[in-house]
């Protein structure tokens, strides 16, 4: 990579990296913040639905906006509008202005996801993607670990509104890395002002051909994207079965979430050394794999130790399947269609995660809890090995070339990025 895109890279990784540990700061504020204010586990757990939610009813239209429109500006907008939204939070005094708030947020966010995606694959060369990846995910990784520290230490020394605002900040410094560089969007529609009706089913319409085109990359992403809903719905157990199947403590809860951060780091710091050793079908098959086994150990865990063995492996191996998959994704995916891609699959993620929470916390309420997450995890299992054997087909061996051997990619896929 040149000085300029290299650059450009760093800067581009210290705006994201900057917003992911306001979130993670935000995370533990809001949650805390929301409990005060309401004395109500229920209203806390409706932080966690709200989200989806937002998703659900944005993404099957914000994916045309973003396809057709500057990127780079929808990144800084967006951003300084979540700034705005978490500011005001602390003035609320009314559970429902909150998640009113928190729904436009969850709406920007919904917008700037796809964005940057996008406009990560148009700013970093082919090559340097993986190493790009890997180096985001041991950021937000660190993010994982020292957010909620942070966080902690500033409600103890000075207030929640302090750690929310801290995240308000976040996002302004996000806008303004993002302003910094360059202006790369080379797709935009100039003479779309109105995304209307007929805009929108034409869009759904090329979508759903590049998926009959290319159906192996949707069974990809459908199955890494499964995997992760599971994931979630056990992480939502997780307070549950360490205290009441395993009757640990909640100090032994926040040693394991810790544990888990510590294996991230350790995961994201091996990948980043030695993603360019590593095949993106390595990265994918080591990583789904293990993560599964993780979790494995988890479900069968009978003590502290065994629990924290589990939390390590899947930390550690959760930064190869990430920096893997996206890799493979941002490779294969048209740049011009990526927004509409990324929005439309993500609306059957959404529903799929707001479905998968409600089913492990209903089924917990049936059959013990243990049997719930010995189901689940075996289900990931199952799931990795699904995507392993697809990985690892020789017939599928073009959608995993990198730099030259690009080109030898069928027409069909390249038709799509003329």
């Amino acid at each position: 990579m040149s000085f300029s895109l290299k650059k450009n890279s760093y800067i581009l990784l210290f705006g994201l990296g900057i917003s992911t540990l306001g979130d993670f700061i935000y995370l533990v504020a809001i949650n805390v913040f929301v409990l005060k204010l309401t004395g109500s586990a229920a209203a806390v757990a409706g932080l966690w639905i709200i989200g989806p939610i937002a998703s659900v009813l944005t993404k099957f239209w914000s994916g045309s906006m973003i396809d057709r429109l500057n990127i780079r500006k929808i990144m800084i907008v967006t951003d300084i509008i979540r700034a705005i939204l978490v500011a005001i939070i602390p003035f609320l005094s009314s559970i429902w202005h909150i998640y009113i708030c928190l729904f436009f947020l969850s709406i920007s966010k919904a917008f700037f996801e796809p964005a940057a995606i996008t406009y990560i694959t148009n700013i970093v060369p082919e090559k340097g993607r993986k190493h790009f990846n890997s180096f985001r995910s041991l950021i937000s990784s660190g993010a994982f670990l020292i957010g909620p520290a942070i966080s902690g230490v500033l409600i103890l020394i000075s207030s929640l509104n302090i750690s929310i605002w801290i995240n308000a900040i976040s996002f302004v410094i996000s806008a303004i890395m993002v302003y910094l560089l360059p202006n790369v969007d080379t797709y935009s529609d100039k003479s779309v002002r109105i995304i209307s009706l007929d805009i929108l089913k034409n869009d759904w319409k090329e979508v759903i051909n590049f998926s009959q085109s290319n159906f192996f990359i949707v069974k990809v992403y459908f199955l890494a994207q499964l995997f992760m809903v599971i994931a979630l719905g056990m992480d939502a157990q997780e307070v549950v079965f360490t205290q009441k199947v395993l009757n640990l403590s909640e100090t032994e809860y926040g040693i394991l979430i810790s544990l888990t951060g510590v294996g991230s780091i350790l995961g994201a710091t091996t990948v980043s050394i030695v993603a360019n050793k590593l095949s993106i079908k390595a990265l994918i098959s080591l990583g789904y794999f293990m993560v599964s086994v993780g979790y494995l150990i988890y479900a069968f865990s009978f003590s502290f130790w065994t629990v924290a063995i589990g939390f390590m492996v899947l930390g550690f191996f959760n930064s190869f399947s990430g920096t893997g998959f996206m890799t493979f994704y941002q490779n294969n995916v048209p740049i011009k269609m990526m927004g509409r891609i990324s929005s439309i699959y993500g609306i059957l993620q959404s529903f799929l995660q707001v479905l998968f929470i409600l089913l492990i916390g209903f089924t917990g309420d049936i059959i013990p809890v243990r049997y719930s997450i010995i189901a689940a995890s075996t289900l990931m299992l199952t799931l990795s090995i699904w995507l392993i054997r697809l990985v690892l087909l020789t017939s599928n061996s073009g959608y995993f070339a990198e730099e030259t051997e690009r080109f030898k990619k069928t027409f069909k896929l390249s038709s799509f990025k003329k």
